[in-house]
């Protein structure tokens, strides 16, 4: 494979950073312990995303990109530093590569499978978007794994939560569509219509009913944050909590492609204090 670190780095890095994203990565309510290797998976899924959604590459220079993020992590390859780093920090800590490289299944699916047949198609996709990062944080903390389930449902509503707010751009960018095909016959919907300035009642259906399901998954997450040992991560866990569920609700009021859905900063801060209070008050 002749694709150099810096050739990876310096054409696929869209430049987006932690304090980016939609919820809480590595806090400052996490412990200093546990932040370099917490940011440092970070780093590895932020390009392995960027890779995956770069707007002119083709699908095999997409495929071989990641291919060598893989090899980086297994020791096949020194070719792409984030993942060599990540190999280290998992070699320190003795930490177990499966969620790193199940990461990885989730950005080759986003290069090859641009639709979703149902629900269950989706989630099983959440299953290694979103998973293995919550897995991960709670190896690195040394919380028992029958939390895992937990932290699955808590992971694959943010990712739903992310797929609905970002829909329209989806599909406008790179004709992804994670809305499962199966309710938008349902209601009549058509793909096409995540093109429009306005969602269809049709399509509308389709985003609230998929919030719906989400709100579900809130629901089996909600006693996550009192489980975890670890009183910080506990924190983060109720605040990230929080904002989803706040933003599940929208998601069934608003239109993402005609509204915003995102919180503000006030707003966010107002939700993620009155959460880590009631964590607090609660241990």
């Amino acid at each position: 494979m002749n694709v150099s670190a810096t050739a990876i780095a310096e054409e696929m890095a869209s430049g987006k950073g932690h304090k980016d994203e939609n919820f809480p990565v590595a806090s400052k309510l996490v412990a200093p312990a546990f932040r370099a290797p917490i940011m440092a998976f970070y780093r590895f899924a932020r390009l392995a995303d960027d890779i995956a959604d770069h707007l002119t590459a083709t699908p095999d220079e997409k495929l071989e990109r990641l291919e060598a993020m893989r090899q980086g992590i297994t020791g096949e390859s020194m070719a792409e530093p984030s993942a060599v780093a990540l190999r280290q920090v998992m070699a320190e800590r003795r930490l177990d590569p499966v969620h790193a490289l199940d990461l990885l299944e989730a950005f080759r699916r986003d290069v090859t499978k641009l639709r979703y047949g149902n629900w269950d198609e989706l989630i099983d996709y959440c299953r290694y978007s979103a998973c293995p990062v919550g897995r991960f944080v709670l190896d690195v903390h040394g919380e028992d794994r029958a939390l895992w389930p937990a932290n699955d449902a808590l992971c694959a509503a943010l990712q739903v939560i992310n797929h609905l707010q970002d829909c329209a751009k989806d599909y406008r960018e790179l004709d992804r569509v994670y809305l499962p095909q199966d309710l938008l016959a349902s209601t009549g919907a058509r793909t096409a219509e995540l093109a429009d300035a306005q969602a269809s009642p049709a399509l509308r259906q389709v985003i609230a009913a998929c919030a719906e399901r989400t709100q579900h998954l809130l629901a089996d997450a909600a006693p996550f944050a009192r489980q975890i040992r670890d009183r910080r991560l506990g924190v983060e866990v109720a605040v990230i909590q929080r904002l989803a569920v706040s933003l599940a609700a929208r998601l069934r009021r608003r239109d993402p492609l005609s509204e915003r859905v995102h919180h503000g900063k006030a707003e966010a801060l107002l939700l993620a204090s009155g959460a880590a209070l009631g964590r607090f008050v609660r241990a």
